[in-house]
């Protein structure tokens, strides 16, 4: 059984580092910005579907602005892609996501974000 290059789980690793990175050290996004491709696709039920890494880095403002911690639960991985299931903390409680990631050449390629919007939305998300 083959498993996620190297490359891709440094991006993943990263890619959780700068979503609990805090918002002043977020900017405008340039940490986030190598590990995407420049046609990434995210799909999430507030958003909807977005095509883009520079719509997607700007959308992505609100939850880093609001995560103060992010606890992993489990993590799968396969030779193209990756599922994590995690509890973000945020100023009004706790939230469970899974993001299922899809990568190509190391990047993610693909996002696919579940969560339940009005529990996201109570405990202080935006």
């Amino acid at each position: 059984m083959a498993f996620l290059s190297e490359h891709a789980h440094c991006a993943l690793k990263d890619y959780y580092r700068v979503l609990t990175g805090g918002i002043d050290n977020y900017a405008d996004g340039r940490e986030l910005a190598p590990l995407l491709t420049d046609d990434l696709e995210f799909e999430g039920p507030i958003a909807g579907r977005v095509t883009g890494a520079a719509p997607f880095r700007q959308g992505v403002k609100g939850f880093i602005a609001n995560v103060s911690k992010i606890d992993v639960i489990q993590e799968v991985n396969g030779p193209e892609g990756s599922a994590v299931l995690y509890e973000a903390h945020l100023p009004r409680g706790t939230v469970r996501l899974a993001e299922f990631f899809t990568f190509t050449d190391g990047k993610i390629q693909r996002l696919r974000l579940h969560y339940d919007p009005a529990a996201y939305i109570a405990a202080g998300g935006a």
